[in-house]
């Protein structure tokens, strides 16, 4: 246990915390697929959202058209005030076409449309439905912020599980990177992303007001690009981080179809995306070098962190996994970036009323 603060706000949890938030002022988001309905875990998370009682849940999902139903009924036998936004509902999808904001889809287009419709709230939160370790308090921790004079707030966590070190992704590729960026850049960018304990977080909170001002990353670059805008509207000054304790989620595989070696592409790209917007140039030939090196020093710390509390540690493993990252440190190509629903013609009610006549239809 520790006290140290960083340069944005950082709350911990000395004693079990669960303060007083302003949970019926708040929307909370929820993204799943078809794969997460009714998995012990998200059974747990609305179970628990149940006990915050939040002005509104809306559970962003991404399934096919023979799975909605059954979605729908297991939402609504929650004690909720819950409703399923079909994000991937072929109405939604036309809607977004005949807009120009058709392409490719993924979990941060699901959050993106459904902080459209929760902009209606003094307050947003967003989580994902897979962890094990899920509580009420998360919720209350995540919004205390916001009704004490912040803007933006981040969850973090240690990841430990079955006597192993886990957060991978972020422990060996968006760590060491930031660092190796740090060394080259004494820029405020910089120092607000290496701010974050865990910046790719799934979970965090915001004012209603800036939601409306994110330009949301399509895909598995959601979590840092959302940092990247929370830099720019909200500073270090209106940012902070809570601590929710030891987190326990769904892991995935290096390699294959949407694996971590995939994964890291889109948060390296997302990340070189928000330095640009902040005029952060860095040596792309250079780079990838020094990324290993942060990278294999911390994989050195790491092994030393393991053996300290007996826990298995796969040092080769570690490096391999380096050496598959690597390949992301490289300049990002378009920006795929939607933009932010206070520049966007689009109307949140009408997606949300789309969503609901597919729904019926589907059912």
């Amino acid at each position: 246990m520790e006290y140290v603060q960083e340069r944005v706000t950082t709350l911990h949890d000395f004693h079990g915390a669960d303060p007083p938030a302003p949970t019926e002022r708040a929307t909370v988001i929820v993204p799943m697929t078809e794969r997460d309905h009714a998995s012990l875990a998200a059974e747990r998370v609305l179970t628990e959202l149940e006990r915050v009682d939040p002005r509104r849940v809306i559970v962003a999902l991404r399934a096919a058209e023979d799975e909605v139903g059954a979605v729908v009924s297991w939402v609504d036998g929650f004690d909720l005030t819950a409703e399923v936004l079909w994000c991937s509902a072929p109405r939604v999808e036309t809607h977004l076409r005949e807009r120009g904001l058709d392409g490719e889809s993924g979990k941060g287009r699901d959050v993106w449309l459904a902080l459209g419709v929760a902009a209606d709230s003094e307050y947003v939160v967003c989580h994902d439905a897979d962890a094990k370790t899920y509580t009420a308090a998360h919720v209350n921790r995540l919004l205390f912020p916001l009704a004490n004079g912040h803007e933006f707030s981040k969850g973090y966590y240690a990841r430990v599980e079955n006597g192993r070190l886990y957060g991978r992704l972020f422990r060996l590729f968006y760590a060491p990177l930031v660092r190796a960026l740090a060394s080259a850049h004494d820029a405020p960018v910089v120092q607000y992303f290496d701010a974050f304990r865990y910046g790719l977080a799934g979970e965090f909170a915001a004012t209603g007001d800036l939601v409306e001002r994110l330009r949301v990353q399509r895909g598995w670059g959601l979590e840092v690009g959302t940092l990247g805008d929370a830099f720019q509207h909200a500073g270090f000054e209106g940012s902070a981080q809570v601590d929710l304790g030891l987190h326990e989620h769904d892991h995935r595989s290096v390699g294959g179809p949407s694996g971590l070696g995939d994964m890291c592409r889109e948060v390296g790209a997302a990340l070189f995306q928000s330095l640009s917007d902040a005029g952060v140039s860095p040596d792309y030939g250079t780079l990838p070098d020094r990324y290993r090196e942060h990278a294999n020093r911390l994989v050195e710390q790491y092994a030393t962190d393991a053996a300290f509390n007996g826990l298995e540690y796969d040092e080769a493993a570690e490096r391999e996994q380096v050496d598959t990252y690597a390949a992301a440190v490289r300049e990002p190509a378009t920006d795929r970036r939607l933009p932010a629903w206070r520049e966007t013609s689009l109307e949140a009610e009408a997606v949300r009323s789309l969503s609901a006549a597919a729904i019926a239809d589907a059912t």
